[in-house]
C-alpha cells in the first residue's frame, strides 16, 4: 500500500469525514518521494478544537509513518461548517530547499 492509500485509510478509519484529500507533494521538494503530503480534512470530530489539538489528532494517527521517513504534513481541518465557509484550502507554498536557499 503506497504512503498516500495508508493515510487515507487511517484518516478514514479514525474520524468521521465528510471530505478528505491526501495529496502527495513531494515532488515540490528535495527530499525524495512520499516525503510530503497534504491533507484536506472535514469532520464534525474537530468541532470545538483548536488547531493544535486538530493537528496533534492527525499526528498521533500517524507517528509511526513519521518515524519511517514522512517528512512534512501540511494538514488543513475543518469543520462541515468551516469547509463551507472556506470552500477551498490554501495552495501550498513553493518549497525553498531548506538550507539550500539563504
Amino acid at each position: 500500500m503506497s504512503r498516500q492509500n495508508l493515510i487515507e485509510s487511517r484518516l478514514r478509519q479514525a474520524l468521521p469525514l465528510t471530505h478528505l484529500e491526501v495529496l502527495n507533494e513531494s515532488h515540490n521538494h528535495s527530499a525524495g518521494q512520499d516525503t510530503h503530503f497534504k491533507v484536506i480534512a472535514v469532520s464534525d470530530a474537530f468541532a470545538g478544537l483548536r488547531a493544535v489539538a486538530r493537528h496533534q489528532r492527525i499526528y498521533a494517527l500517524l507517528q509511526d509513518e513519521m518515524q519511517r521517513g514522512l517528512h512534512a504534513l501540511a494538514l488543513h481541518l475543518y469543520t462541515p461548517e468551516e469547509w463551507a465557509v472556506a470552500g477551498a484550502a490554501p495552495e501550498s507554498p513553493a518549497c525553498r530547499g531548506g538550507s539550500k536557499h539563504g
